[in-house]
């Protein structure tokens, strides 16, 4: 990459002292500290708040994935632990499927104390409901920094989403440096998850409560959902100097075709509820300019690489995007439809879907800051200077912000 394109890590980082890490979350969701960053001034209020603070015009787009319980541990006959994170399917390698898959499901995993396990199946015992089931892990190849394992199992009747969700415990990320607690089961979800298959949490909706839905549904505010799936990969730090030389991971996006219908009545006032929601809808947008170039037409072939953007038309309006990606629906007959993004959103980057970010304070130098920093470009460090100098609590289970340029 030329000099030109260079973006310096070092510019990205700042001290994030540890206690401002927030280990556990708020009894009550709503309660936490909002940040509101609008035209370049800030305020201090409650996330309960919110509803009143939404520009005329405004509506949400949620993350409805929902966080699987991925990490299983098993032990060897010898006693060794062998702890295994469920990150993606394999075979089947559609996430609804493989969770409804009896007898077997094929994952790519990350595997703890991977040197102790170099031959046979390891076995876990379960009860599902007061049926005995023993699970048992083969693996089958090395992909990567990761393994495939295929996980099988004798009884009849019994899911594999069954069985991780009653045996797996809760990816919480490592920075929390604790052990998951039964808590984090009901916690570390949003109120409106409805698809299976996230290793990480869309932090930015665990503020949201019913009440709070009902309250902005009231005032006028439309709610809607894609679902981006949301992996490991977000935890991996950028170490090169040069952040364009990172290589971004891919995440699996969903996309109902009656979002886009909505979508396409209501182009503008669009708050994304995240980064992963962000990410999902401009990468969205320049699919829809993939259509219109012609450089893609058949369902297999949709996919977002890292910087494919910058190499597109950059002019086409986020209406005739759109128009594209619903005439490939018809095209297609399809309800649904959904692809991979490695898109790598940093600054310099022309957000063409979003009109505000609501959005957790995120870790120095990662992806996730790289994307605000994109958004409100330098004030970027005015924001998390303010919210160190006022105690907010960082990272998933922390406070949040509202950020409107």
């Amino acid at each position: 990459m030329n000099d030109a394109n260079s973006i310096d890590l070092k510019k990205y980082r700042y001290t994030l002292p540890e206690s401002c890490i927030a280990k556990y979350p708020l009894s009550d969701r709503s309660d936490s500290n909002l940040l509101v960053y609008s035209g370049g001034s800030i305020a201090h209020l409650r996330f309960s708040d919110l509803s009143g603070l939404l520009p005329t015009g405004s509506w949400l787009v949620f993350n409805n994935t929902r966080v699987i319980q991925a990490r299983l541990r098993f032990r060897k006959a010898t006693g060794a632990r062998i702890e295994i994170f469920c990150l993606e399917p394999v075979d089947p390698p559609d996430y609804e499927q493989s969770f409804q898959s009896e007898a077997n499901a094929t994952w790519l995993c990350l595997v703890g104390n991977a040197k102790k396990w170099k031959s046979g199946p390891v076995s876990l015992e379960i009860d599902i409901n007061g049926i005995a089931v023993k699970l048992e892990a083969k693996l089958k190849q090395r992909s990567g920094e990761g393994f495939v394992v295929t996980f099988q199992w004798q009884q009849s009747g019994i899911t594999f989403g069954e069985i991780i969700e009653q045996s797996g415990s809760t990816p919480i990320p490592p920075y929390l440096n604790r052990e998951a607690e039964q808590s984090d089961k009901e916690r570390y979800q949003t109120i409106y998850c409805r698809n299976n298959g996230s290793v990480a949490a869309p932090t930015a909706g665990l503020h949201f409560t019913r009440e709070m839905m009902d309250k902005l549904e009231k005032s006028g505010v439309e709610l809607a959902n894609i679902t981006l799936h949301v992996g490991a990969g977000t935890f991996v730090p950028v170490k090169e100097q040069n952040a364009r030389d990172h290589s971004m991971h891919s995440e699996l996006v969903v996309v109902r075709r009656s979002f886009l219908e909505q979508w396409i009545e209501k182009t503008e006032g669009l708050i994304a509820v995240g980064t992963t929601s962000t990410r999902s809808l401009e990468s969205l947008y320049w699919l829809g300019v993939k259509l219109i170039t012609g450089s893609i037409d058949d369902p297999s072939e949709l996919e977002m690489d890292q910087w494919d953007h910058e190499s597109l038309p950059q002019e086409i309006s986020l209406a005739d995007s759109l128009d594209a990606l619903l005439g490939f629906c018809t095209r297609h007959h399809l309800d649904q439809f959904h692809f991979a993004t490695r898109l790598m959103i940093v600054p310099g980057y022309r957000f063409r879907t979003i009109s505000g970010l609501l959005t957790n304070f995120h870790m120095p130098g990662s992806t996730l800051l790289l994307l605000i920093a994109a958004w409100i470009g330098e004030d970027w460090k005015k924001v998390y200077d303010y919210a160190l100098k006022e105690n907010f609590r960082f990272l998933s289970y922390g406070d949040s912000s509202l950020l409107i340029p």
